[in-house]
């Protein structure tokens, strides 16, 4: 259960040795489905946890069988205590955890497309399901990456935003003049262009650039983006051990970056070590400056709108860097910013909830 809340979810209600919980009640967001798909993996790998210290004291593991699906329900009014999720979606979802074999994870193919480019999947024959007039799609859950859950397509031929793209450029060739931070915030409703307005600024560009992202939950939000954009400047991945990522990072800032290697890696998990905020904010200027020593860098931060804490400032004083924010218009971040680029079109809207039926068995 701390699990599934941890995510966003809500646990609906516990049947027998099952559980059911919905993501998108009673809010929604637009990353309910993998909210969901996360939670499926993250509790697969909590129970291998529970597992290894039951079979060393007891002799016994644990067993569970998760579907995950997404579509429309009816629901109750969770407001008054309505707690009633029901429908076609969830029956899917139920009867996908009954295929599943034990500690595997089923995802039907309407979460799959909402999550299919941070998953490994591994498809499983069409399903035949009660109820069902035909065999129904799914996939086994192997892997959850990091990243978009549907990559964006960047590829189409740019019309318009000239006015935004000067924007950009005037700032970039002011950071490139005058050695100094300049901060850019792209203010625009979800599915406007800001993503593909960045992507054409940084192709016109030769400035070297990098990019991170703020989650809208979890733990450690706070230096996510830093982490992203430090792994992705040392060329370091997720399966490198500590000692080899914290190697990565002194290979590119040289000799006068000790002193930053040490607070980067604390801050972003590859140490465990811990230093003031005002230690960690001197030591991300400092790591900036020296990418940015050889060539002008722009660091694109997506949706800002959602980190709280330290990060939400930014300090615009290390040389040649351009920041470049995006958010929505109905969040609150920090001013801090030289320019402001605000796109204005409609918002489209299209709401699905996504939910997990568990099951869990005792294997002696």
């Amino acid at each position: 259960q701390a699990v599934l809340e941890r995510h966003g979810g809500t646990v609906e209600k516990f049947i027998g040795d099952a559980i059911m919980a919905v993501f998108g009640l009673p809010t929604v967001h637009e990353d309910d489905a993998l909210r969901a798909v996360r939670a499926a993996h993250e509790m697969q790998e909590a129970l291998s946890k529970v597992n290894a210290r039951l079979e060393a004291t007891w002799g016994v593991r644990l067993e569970n069988r998760t579907g995950v699906n997404t579509g429309e329900v009816v629901a109750g009014d969770v407001t008054i205590g309505q707690r009633l999720v029901t429908g076609d979606t969830v029956n899917t979802a139920a009867r996908l955890e009954q295929n599943c074999q034990p500690l595997e994870v089923l995802i039907g193919d309407p979460t799959y497309r909402l999550v299919k480019d941070a998953v490994e999947v591994e498809e499983v024959a069409p399903l035949e399901l009660k109820g069902k007039a035909e065999r129904v799609p799914a996939y086994r859950l192997l892997s959850v990456r990091g990243g978009e859950a549907v990559t964006r397509r960047l590829d189409a031929p740019m019309v318009g935003r000239g006015e935004e793209l000067s924007v950009l450029t005037d700032a970039l060739a002011r950071a490139t003049t005058t050695r100094t931070c300049q901060v850019v915030t792209v203010v625009a409703p979800a599915g406007t262009g800001k993503s593909r307005l960045l992507h054409e600024f940084v192709a016109r560009s030769s400035a070297r650039a990098l990019r991170g992202r703020c989650l809208s939950y979890g733990e450690g939000l706070t230096f996510w983006p830093l982490a992203q954009v430090a792994r992705e400047a040392a060329g370091i991945s997720y399966d490198d051990p500590s000692a080899e990522a914290q190697q990565k990072l002194s290979t590119v800032l040289g000799d006068a970056g000790a002193e930053v290697v040490d607070r980067i890696a604390g801050a972003i998990g590859l140490s465990p070590a811990t230093y003031p905020v005002e230690e960690t904010f001197w030591a991300t200027r400092r790591f900036l400056e020296l990418l940015s020593a050889g060539q002008p860098l722009l660091v694109l931060i997506d949706d800002i709108h959602w980190p709280s804490g330290p990060s939400s400032t930014s300090s615009a004083s290390s040389p040649r860097i351009i920041f470049s924010r995006t958010c929505l218009p109905s969040r609150r971040i920090s001013p801090g910013s030289t320019d402001s680029v605000r796109l204005t079109f409609q918002r489209m809207r299209s709401y699905s909830g996504s939910l997990i039926t568990y099951r869990a068995l005792l294997q002696r």
